[in-house]
Parts: C-alpha cells; sequence; structure tokens
C-alpha cells in the first residue's frame, strides 16, 4: 500500500514538474515572442521613417529637377529670341542694289553665331562687311553686335576702307581683352564700278570673272583686337559685268568631312566656277549645299558664312535703287591696284 502510494506521488510530481516546464517554456516563447514582435515594430518604424525621408528626398529633388527643366527652357527660349536678333542684324540677306545682286548666309554652329556680315548704303555708295569673331556661342554672340555697330559707324567716318578698319581696330582694343576678329570690308562706287576693300585676318576672297579667270583680294592686314597700332592698306578692283564676288569665313574652308578631309579653297573655287553666270542667291545656295554635301553626317566644327555679290548686265539707270530681301525666319595675286592706307586718294572714295 506504502508502495502504491509512493509510487502515485512521484507520479503526480513529475506530471506537475512537466506541466510547470511547459508553463515555463510557453512562458519563455510568449516572451520571446513579444521581444521579437518589439523589435520587428523598432524596425518597420525605422525603415517607414527612412522610407518616408528618401520620399521627401526624390520629391524635393523631382522639384529641384522641373525648376531646372524650366530655368533651361527659359534660357532656351531667351537665346533662339536673341539668334533672332543677330539674324535682323544681319539682314537684308538678298538685295539688288543697281546693276549688283547681294546674297548672303550664316550657318551657325550653335543658336549664336560669331560670324556675322551686314550690306549698308553708305550714301551714293555701297558698303559690304563679313567678319568672324574668335569662338562660338553666347560670348562671339554678345560681341557680334557690338563689332557690327562699330563696322557701321567707322564706314560713315572714312571713305576709305583701310581707315574704317584701322578705326573699328583701335575701337576695339580700347574694350580691355577684345576677341580676335576677322574682318573683310569693302566699299562699291556706283558711278566707276570700282570694289575698294580692306581684308583684315579673313580667307581672302574670291573673284570670278566673267572670263572664268580667277583673282584672290588679298590687299589689307591683321586680324583686329591684337593691337591698335596695326596698319591696314587697300585695294581696289574694278567689277565688271558678269564678275562675282565670293567672301567667306574659315568654316567653309575648314568644314571636315566623315573622312577628316577639309573643304579647302580648291573645292570652294571648283563649286564657284560650276555656277558661273548664275544669279547671285542661287550661286550663293549652291555653294552652301556643295560645302554641306560635302560634310555629309558630320556637323560643321565652326559657324560657317558666305557673302556673294555679282554684277549683272549693265542696265541704264541715273541712280542706282536698292530693293531688299530679309530672310530672317531663317594664292594668286590680284590683278588689280593696291595701295597703303596713308596715299592720299581720298578723292576716289564715296561719302556722299
Amino acid at each position: 500500500m506504502e508502495s502504491a502510494t509512493n509510487s502515485w506521488g512521484d507520479s503526480n510530481m513529475m506530471a506537475w514538474t512537466e506541466r510547470m516546464l511547459e508553463i515555463r517554456r510557453g512562458a519563455i516563447a510568449n516572451q520571446l515572442a513579444q521581444t521579437a514582435a518589439a523589435a520587428s515594430d523598432e524596425e518597420f518604424t525605422k525603415r517607414r521613417s527612412a522610407q518616408c525621408d528618401l520620399t521627401d528626398s526624390l520629391e524635393s529633388l523631382t522639384d529641384e529637377v522641373l525648376a531646372l527643366r524650366r530655368e533651361q527652357a527659359r534660357l532656351q527660349q531667351a537665346i533662339f529670341e536673341a539668334a533672332q536678333v543677330q539674324r535682323r542684324l544681319c539682314a537684308p540677306r538678298e538685295m539688288t542694289w543697281g546693276e549688283f545682286e547681294i546674297a548672303g548666309e550664316i550657318f551657325p554652329v550653335r543658336h549664336l553665331s560669331g560670324d556675322f556680315f551686314k550690306v549698308m548704303e553708305l550714301g551714293s555708295a555701297l558698303g559690304l562687311a563679313l567678319g568672324d569673331i574668335a569662338g562660338k556661342g553666347l560670348t562671339a554672340g554678345l560681341w557680334q553686335a557690338h563689332v557690327m555697330g562699330l563696322i557701321q559707324r567707322s564706314a560713315r567716318r572714312h571713305p576709305d576702307p583701310a581707315d574704317a578698319v584701322a578705326d573699328v581696330n583701335r575701337e576695339l582694343c580700347l574694350g580691355g581683352e577684345p576677341p580676335m576678329t576677322a574682318l573683310f570690308f569693302a566699299r562699291i562706287d556706283p558711278r566707276t564700278n570700282m570694289l575698294f576693300y580692306c581684308n583684315a585676318g579673313l580667307p581672302a576672297p574670291l573673284l570670278l570673272r566673267s572670263n572664268k579667270t580667277l583673282e584672290r583680294l588679298e590687299e589689307g592686314g591683321p586680324m583686329l583686337g591684337a593691337t591698335d597700332r596695326a596698319l591696314f592698306n587697300t585695294g581696289s578692283v574694278t567689277l565688271n559685268p558678269g564678275d562675282m564676288l565670293v567672301a567667306h569665313s574659315d568654316g567653309a574652308t575648314e568644314c571636315r568631312n566623315p573622312q577628316d578631309q577639309e573643304f579647302e579653297m580648291g573645292r570652294l573655287t571648283a563649286a564657284a566656277s560650276a555656277v558661273h553666270g548664275a544669279p547671285a542667291n542661287k550661286a550663293l545656295f549652291s555653294m552652301l549645299g556643295a560645302v554641306l554635301d560635302f560634310a555629309d553626317t558630320c556637323s560643321p566644327g565652326d559657324d560657317l558664312t558666305l557673302l556673294v555679290v555679282r554684277r549683272r548686265e549693265a542696265i541704264k539707270s541715273e541712280q542706282p535703287r536698292s530693293r531688299a530681301k530679309d530672310s530672317s525666319a531663317i594664292g594668286r595675286r590680284p590683278a588689280s591696284a593696291s595701295r597703303t592706307k596713308k596715299s592720299a586718294a581720298g578723292d576716289k572714295f564715296s561719302n556722299s
């Protein structure tokens, strides 16, 4: 009996002990679960906080990008408008003046160009200017208006092209650090059909005679902006009926094709000869087409400008009348006389 009692007691005690262990294990498991849950909540909170911070950063960055895009759009619009002003400053792009046809065009590498040309009536004479300001884009474009203003003012002060170019150079050098500027400036006298010119640093313009002989207008001097003491010479040629003058920036002859070859003067001369006898406007775009066809898939590396002047067959008229059109919606020595700016031949120039 006693043995049976003891056996039951031992069994009861073992069951109670196992129960207590089970309860204890349950409590520990519950505590671990609570601890794990608390840790998960804290980690979730941290991650949620980090996600909120990231979202805020992304929203802020998006706002900044949108603001930059709006500013870029405003800047592009301003540059586009400035480019349109440049085109108007270079007007007229096509003009008939007595017996002469004039046509010019600029292909800028960027919206704003460092190249320019200008056709201006100077009393009874006609002034022609083509220039190339060192550099491209905004900086060269900002200088362009200033240089063109100096040219027009000097052209009215001085009937001799060399004197006018020297005056532009002096004024330009007063500006501290002016850009180097190449300039071809000429005047046509309608009474004698003489062209007086000064070429300061540009490739020598081509003069294709009616008999298909070729001359280069090389008289002039150095580029503008280097020194205010530079000396310049004036050259002169007679423009006969059928003669065609082609002035250009170095962007035409230095244009490259996919084989890294330059267009060069020989090809430009051939392109000019191919349109011998054609109207100035047709000749201009034919030569531009030849340059761009040569470049093929290569984008021009520099601004490209051409100015064509052609004397038509003689027209009987007492006074030349001009008709202008603005399209701003888009080494042989010459057989010519030359003289230095010091020569006393002021009576050869008309500035009335």
